[in-house]
């Protein structure tokens, strides 16, 4: 079952526009059920928390609850709570106030005055749609298409230059380079070395982001999280010739974006886009938004669609949910919105229960960006903080089936090419799609695991993660058409406990009528590329 409604402001005979305060939506839950939710300090945030599973009675009051939020009643019957169509509006967040959940808008800046006000709008106005998934099968809520069709259609004329793919990140890795004859910084010489691995591995895009903290744009700022007031994103630092570069990248068939501070490009964003057009960029990753006010809100609409017009494709990092508005503007490809595995760099470490709980949370909103591609596994006792050459605990299979799990129309493969090349199971990544025509999930059990085929023309790719816990799935194969098909699967070895990044690779015949059994280690996965024969 779903369900969607919102509230519509209509033209009024002596009232032009309107201010709100509050808006007071209320949810009532029977009993006491299981909630999966994450929890904010305040609305100033990058949305980044872990997802905490407790009962209703067990949560304290006036707390901030992120959405989606998952309930869980007796007999499992399973709702989650998040918006859609999030457009001149504020964003929303659930608190709970005498054990009834309630709506919370997040307010204006205080800085420009406005106190408490949440929305200021003319009329006629509408807010985002409120949206309950509800459903006896956990899967179906991560089936479901409706935050992204309850969206206006696309305005977007000409969609022919949207290209999803994969991309390199080499800020994840910590700038790695092998033994140069040359000084590493950000200069033509580091850009090449990323663009011929992405070229050699069937890589989209190459990310021109920065070098040691820094960024590649002029900024009298000290790092990547700053805006100093001369900085400048149409003027690289002296050592980045970026039409070399962009040349370069052209002539291996590889693409080239850029990592910026959303203030850098904001509020001119005609300039900045031109510019990045000019020279042959296609898009951006927009960073440290960190709010979702109605401000920011419109902000990010804007960026949207002025970046359409300079044909350039954006990723919000540091950013709030999606909320589905990739119909109206297909160039957003992916949103952050989640703890992942950036923290592997600088905090606790990202464990596969935190990876079950953001499928069945963030995951239902949409597209998530996840910084995935981590090939340094280790077991859990073994992990310690890298900022360069982070680890990662979970298997390689784990990590290779979160492309799979995790949807997004850029993923990431952001550790550094020697990771990679000559590795068990890099070969699966080369050409992993990043858009599906077809989704279906197998089997899943809230915080424990999940089984999900996708399809991509004629053919299926199945992902499966596990928590903490080893276990056994059996993976029906009665999803696919008529027909004979060729199944690649790569499982755990016997010794993830010692060495995580070991794999098991075979082939099967198989029909629909077919089924496979797979054992999963602890934090464990599997994956398969299934082709018709």
């Amino acid at each position: 079952m779903l369900i969607a409604f919102r509230y519509e402001m209509p033209q009024q005979n002596n009232w032009k526009s309107y201010e709100l305060t509050s808006e007071n939506t209320t949810f009532h839950f029977n009993g006491n059920p299981m909630v999966l939710t994450g929890f904010l300090p305040d609305y100033t945030s990058a949305h980044e928390s872990r997802h905490t599973w407790l009962s209703l009675n067990d949560i304290k009051e006036d707390t901030l609850m992120d959405m989606p939020t998952l309930i869980e009643f007796p007999g499992k019957v399973y709702m989650a709570i998040t918006e859609a169509e999030l457009v001149d509006y504020a964003g929303m967040y659930l608190v709970k106030k005498d054990g009834i959940f309630e709506s919370s808008l997040s307010p204006l800046p205080a800085t420009s005055g406005e106190g408490c006000i949440k929305v200021k709008a003319t009329l006629p106005h509408k807010s985002p749609w409120r949206v309950m998934l509800i459903s006896n099968r956990p899967g179906a809520l991560i089936e479901s298409n409706i935050i992204t069709s309850l969206n206006e259609p696309c305005a977007i004329k000409d969609v022919s230059w949207i290209k999803p793919g994969t991309s390199d990140f080499h800020w994840w890795n910590g700038d790695i380079l092998p033994d140069t004859t040359f000084p590493p910084q950000e200069d033509f010489q580091f850009n090449k070395y990323y663009i011929d691995f992405c070229s050699r591995n069937h890589i989209t895009y190459h990310s021109v982001i920065g070098f040691g903290g820094y960024p590649w744009y002029t900024s009298d700022a000290e790092g990547y999280g700053v805006i100093g007031p001369h900085t400048d994103v149409t003027k690289p630092i002296p050592t980045v010739n970026m039409d070399q570069i962009c040349a370069y990248a052209k002539s291996k068939n590889v693409d080239i974006r850029f990592w910026v501070h959303w203030q850098a490009i904001y509020p001119d964003l005609e300039k900045s886009f031109s510019q990045f057009e000019k020279w042959g960029v296609k898009g951006m990753m927009v960073d440290f938004l960190n709010r979702d006010d109605q401000e920011m809100v419109n902000i990010q609409t804007e960026i949207l669609q002025v970046a359409a017009k300079h044909h350039l494709h954006i990723q919000f990092h540091g950013a709030y949910k999606p909320t589905g508005l990739s119909r109206t503007y297909p160039n957003e490809f992916t949103r952050e919105g989640t703890l992942n595995y950036e923290n592997d760099k600088w905090g606790d470490v990202i464990t596969p229960d935190d990876d079950l709980g953001v499928v069945f949370t963030r995951m239902l909103a949409g597209p998530t960006d996840y910084h995935l591609g981590g090939f340094r596994a280790v077991p859990l006792s073994k992990y310690k903080i890298q900022f360069t050459r982070p680890l990662v605990v979970g298997t390689r299979c784990h990590m290779l089936a979160m492309y799979v799990v995790l949807e997004s129309y850029l993923q990431m493969i952001c550790d550094y090419p020697a990771a990679y090349e000559g590795q068990p199971g890099f070969e699966f990544l080369k050409d992993i799609p990043t858009t599906w025509d077809e989704t279906k999930v197998l089997d899943a059990e809230v915080n424990n695991y999940v089984a999900i085929a996708r399809r991509k023309n004629n053919d299926w790719y199945v992902g499966s993660i596990t928590n903490h816990d080893a276990r056994e799935l059996k993976i029906n194969f009665n999803f696919l058409p008529e027909g004979n098909y060729a199944a690649e699967i790569y499982t755990d070895a016997d010794d993830t406990d010692q060495d995580p990044n070991h794999l098991n690779k075979k082939s099967l015949n198989i029909t629909n009528k077919d089924a496979t059994i797979i054992n999963l280690s602890a934090g464990g996965g599997m994956v398969m590329h299934i082709r018709k024969t």
